[in-house]
């Protein structure tokens, strides 16, 4: 039995090097010149390379160095029925496969999952044009297909061939889906009918967007343990909004966004840039989230240059999160953002329809409710301790008036659920310690009164309005009031006089008196300030200065 010989393929200087080894080898090996190997038949036991000049190495000598095997695409030729003539190593490697390629189809190698068949790729008739196709497997994977014409040499004598270049492309293909996935889920945050906004109040659309912001993290992004905070603009405290996987305490802890002591969360609301913590042990920012967290990462929630708030997920690994993950979560945080941004701009336009139609029903029903009160009470004095049934009658009028007054000037409070989103439309500071006192104003001047009604009632309080003072006095005998603001200039006394007759009807309540005037002939605010005044507004005065005024009467205790 003859055994094969080994062979030993001479690249390089052939023609003087061949001879050489030849006597040195004897007949123990077939010693063969590159040149004379005609393609695909290029196997050999041995390879001698002469490398003096290797830039004028041959195609053929750069395969047979394995040069093309270490290319990270595969690479396959292939003749016109798309049949494998030749493939490097790297093409089996994509294909996870120990099976024999070469002589097999391209369509029985590649299985593509949805039974595309190849032979119907556009195969270019000329060399220089190329065709490219993405194909899923059968085991989910996806593969990127470049075919192109290449002029060569093959041994049944035609003169070209198609050169595949195939690559992995199963990541590039998630990622494109995850885009998708996510410009999808910003289209059904956002896709609310007319009928169903009209239909659903602030914290129906605040349950219904938490719930969407959940699935979609959780099935597009495939995150488990997040949390997502809002900025009051107020206070630039981070309002938990939505939280699941984290620590109880975690989930409940007050935050800020300020650049140290806030942890990760409260530095990334206050620089407005994405933060990625790679190990929680040694990261000097973090603060514990989930219990097993070893790593996160946090993203601003932004529009344009605001922070509403921010988007923090994390992980039990070490180095879970990379630029990729950045990338997404940023993208997705765009998406919530826009959505938060929609929702607080429904709740911005129904507070202003609110407010502007309270102001205005106000205003209609303030001097009505004023000549009332003020006509009842003059007919309640004269009938004190004569007639007890025309009293109480009186009364149940002067009481249900001022009901009807105080629940038209009601503003809604702030809900548990209002998101404390930056406001577009200018939002009212709120005076929380205005809210319910009572206030009587002495003012001859109508503008004054309704200013003082509409001014004070949008902060909750309850002013009911006279234009002199002997109706001032009345009014102070028979009801309480927290404070007073009464105008130096009165058609039946002038300031001070009023001041006196108010101080004798009730020596603790607070009184601001009110001037137009520069210069003051009856000395009334001088009087009235040895006697204890505390306050003076001159008119035109600005919106806060009354507030403060009427807000540091109502807050200052009395005199013991």
């Amino acid at each position: 039995m003859i055994e094969a010989r080994q062979r030993m393929l001479v690249i390089g200087k052939a023609a003087s090097t061949v001879s050489k080894i030849k006597e040195l080898t004897g007949e123990k090996l077939d010693v063969i010149s590159a040149d004379d190997v005609r393609l695909p038949d290029a196997s050999a036991d041995y390879v001698v390379v002469d490398a003096s000049e290797p830039q004028l190495m041959s195609d053929l000598q750069v395969c047979a160095l394995g040069l093309l095997s270490a290319l990270p695409d595969g690479i396959v030729l292939l003749d016109d029925d798309l049949n494998i003539l030749w493939h490097n190593s790297t093409f089996r490697q994509l294909l996870r496969t120990e099976e024999l390629i070469v002589g097999q189809r391209l369509q029985d190698i590649i299985r593509p999952a949805d039974g595309t068949d190849l032979r119907r790729i556009a195969i270019p008739a000329s060399s220089g044009e190329a065709a490219s196709l993405s194909v899923r497997r059968e085991d989910r994977s996806s593969l990127g297909l470049r075919l192109a014409r290449t002029a060569i040499n093959l041994e049944d004598g035609r003169t070209s061939a198609m050169i595949l270049t195939v690559r992995d492309v199963s990541k590039q293909v998630l990622e494109k889906q995850k885009q998708d996935a996510i410009y999808r889920a910003g289209l059904e945050m956002g896709n609310l009918t007319t009928e169903e906004v009209t239909a659903m109040s602030h914290e129906e659309r605040v349950v219904l967007l938490k719930d969407q912001i959940l699935q979609f993290t959780q099935e597009i992004l495939g995150y488990d343990t997040f949390e997502i905070r809002l900025n009051d603009p107020e206070t630039h405290e981070l309002l938990p909004l939505l939280e699941y996987g984290m620590d109880a305490d975690a989930a409940v802890r007050r935050l800020y966004a300020r650049e140290s002591e806030n942890g990760v969360t409260g530095f990334v609301a206050f620089s407005k840039r994405s933060y990625l913590c790679s190990d929680t042990k040694n990261d000097p920012l973090y603060l514990q989230g989930a219990i097993d967290a070893r790593s996160s990462l946090t993203v601003p929630l932004m529009i344009r240059d605001t922070v509403l708030g921010t988007f923090n997920v994390e992980s039990p690994g070490t180095l879970s999160f990379n630029q990729t993950d950045l990338d997404f979560l940023t993208l997705f945080s765009r998406v919530v953002a826009s959505s938060l941004n929609q929702l607080q701009l429904l709740a911005a336009e129904k507070v202003t329809v609110v407010t502007e139609n309270s102001d205005r029903l106000r205003r209609e029903i303030a001097k009505p409710s004023d000549e009332i009160l003020n006509a009842a009470t003059w007919i309640l004095e004269r009938y004190i301790g004569h007639d007890p049934d025309v009293c109480d009658r009186l009364h149940l009028i002067t009481d249900r008036v001022r009901k009807i007054s105080g629940h038209v000037g009601t503003v809604p409070g702030k809900s548990d659920n209002a998101i404390p989103l930056n406001m577009t439309t200018a939002q009212r500071p709120p005076r929380t310690a205005l809210v319910g006192k009572r206030v009587l104003v002495v003012d001859q001047d109508p503008a004054a009164r309704d200013d003082a009604h509409n001014l004070l009632g949008q902060m909750g309080c309850e002013v009911e309005a006279v234009q002199n003072a002997t109706e001032g006095c009345a009014m102070l005998r028979n009801y309480h009031y927290d404070v007073v603001l009464t105008d130096i200039r009165l058609s039946d006394a002038n300031g001070y006089e009023c001041f006196r007759r108010l101080r004798e009807i009730n020596s603790h309540v607070p009184i601001i008196m009110m001037t137009g005037f520069g210069y003051d002939a009856s000395h009334s605010i001088v009087k009235a300030r040895q006697e204890g005044l505390k306050a003076v507004l001159y008119k035109p005065f600005r919106r806060a200065q009354m507030l403060d005024e009427v807000e540091k009467a109502v807050t200052t205790p009395a005199p013991g």
